[in-house]
């Protein structure tokens, strides 16, 4: 069986959406899956909601370009409000529940996992691995791949001055997917 699965990750600037997409990016890659990753610049770096586009397959990819994609990791409530129309039915999406309250999420629909992402990451000491438990939530809700591939692409990611968080962030990844 064939595996394919597009992807829309948003939030606000700042809040390592780039940075995820970018590692479900590589870890595709590294899995040997076909990848695009198209990221959404403008004024998204100020505090305006950011997003990216990954698409995932295992056959040739013949567009980037997502109109109802299959699946989402959304950090915020105008990401929420903005892309989970587009959700195609019975997609997948992971919802950050530390800032999005959940009688606004779909859950007839759509397969809706509610994680309390800022909430887990403040646990683990670092509020900005509110991504990286996201990720690690989604790779376990659409099982696309094995969160050891994820773990093992943080090193293409994250740049060498910061490897010594390369343990933290991964203890964030499995803290997310165990969340699910």
């Amino acid at each position: 069986m064939s595996k394919y699965l597009d992807s829309i990750i948003a939030g606000f600037g700042g809040q390592g959406v780039m940075l995820i997409g970018n590692l479900l990016a590589y870890s595709g890659m590294n899995a040997g899956l076909n990848v695009t990753y198209i990221p959404v610049y403008g004024p998204e770096m100020r505090g305006g909601t950011a997003n990216c586009t990954v698409v995932l397959s295992d056959d040739e990819i013949g567009s980037p370009i997502i109109r109802s994609p299959h699946s989402l990791i959304i950090m915020n409530r105008p990401s929420l409000d903005k892309f989970q129309p587009m959700l195609m039915d019975d997609g997948v999406q992971i919802v950050n529940s530390s800032l999005i309250d959940a009688e606004l999420v779909d859950t007839d629909r759509i397969k809706s996992y509610m994680v309390p992402c800022n909430d887990i990451a403040d646990k683990l000491g670092n509020t900005r691995m509110a991504n990286m438990v996201a990720l690690g939530a989604f790779i376990k809700a659409t099982g696309i791949m094995d969160l050891q591939a994820v773990i093992d692409s943080l090193e293409n990611v994250i740049s060498a001055h910061y490897h010594h968080l390369i343990p933290k962030n991964a203890e964030a990844l499995k803290a997310g997917a165990a969340a699910i």
